[in-house]
């Protein structure tokens, strides 16, 4: 873990939804509804971001009644709580064009996501039925992407063979370099989105909206894409239940999110009661 040094107050909380506020089944359990009520009764804010689409967070918004932007994708799009759109990064054709080469030649399946659709090439592959019940909209079946390239948000690598996941990964960032920002959301997807969405960015692009340090922000993740916001935030909390790697990127590692890590992270680390 990384030595916590920062003696700011924390104004702001910033979550990870899939594996970290919710548990395995897409559960936002009592305790951890608790936790955000009690930050918010000191006065804290919280925020979530995500690799889904923004309406993929309804379920969430639903529960806590956010008062914060949300950001889907990664940082690719932020939309207030009424889901209206405040800012969307497109992929240039190009390289969402070569994000799809890839990770076909890598046997991974491709998804293409725009700010307001789902495109799929296959009704039953790999993770869809799975998707489409934590998201809570269906895709919509194309075989060819070319007419919705010019406006993708995310393009996603799809495959239950994790290394060759993990290859993919390294190939979009060796091969597309600064034109995207490729990285696993979870061991089976790799998620390609503009270089300026990431979670990192959105961290940013919080800080900014409410005028406030990013020392003052505490990130909360379990993903591989998390460590780009724990390396923005002053203080970066990791669930139990992620990698080694991603654990040694924190300044504090909490349960898993079996075990209500999210809610035992919030009280031990920054309510500290």
């Amino acid at each position: 873990m990384k030595p916590y040094t920062s003696t700011a107050p924390i104004a702001l909380v910033l979550a990870d939804v899939d594996g970290t506020l919710v548990t395995n089944d897409k559960i936002l359990t009592e305790k951890a509804q608790d936790a955000v009520r009690r930050l918010r009764e000191r006065g804290i804010h919280f925020a979530i971001t995500s690799g889904r689409p923004p309406l993929g967070m309804k379920m969430v918004n639903d529960v806590l009644h956010l008062d914060t932007p949300i950001a889907g994708f990664n940082g690719g799009v932020f939309v207030n709580p009424d889901y209206t759109v405040i800012s969307s990064l497109t992929l240039s054709a190009e390289a969402a064009a070569k994000a799809i080469e890839i990770i076909r030649r890598h046997k991974l399946v491709a998804w293409l996501y725009t700010a307001s659709a789902w495109y799929i090439p296959d009704p039953v592959g790999p993770h869809v039925a799975r998707e489409t019940w934590t998201v809570k909209f269906d895709p919509i079946v194309e075989l060819d992407f070319t007419p919705h390239i010019a406006q993708a948000v995310k393009i996603v690598g799809v495959s239950d063979d994790l290394a060759a996941v993990a290859e993919c990964e390294s190939e979009c960032r060796a091969v597309l370099t600064t034109s995207v920002s490729a990285a696993r959301s979870q061991p089976y997807y790799l998620d390609v989105t503009h270089p300026q969405a990431t979670k990192g960015g959105v961290v940013n692009y919080l800080s900014k909206h409410y005028g406030i340090p990013p020392e003052q922000m505490a990130t909360l993740g379990d993903m591989p894409n998390d460590v780009l916001m724990f390396e923005k935030s002053g203080m970066s909390i990791a669930m139990g239940n992620a990698s080694a790697a991603v654990q040694d990127q924190a300044n504090f590692v909490s349960a898993s999110n079996a075990d209500e890590g999210f809610a035992k992270a919030i009280d031990q680390f920054i309510l500290k009661i």
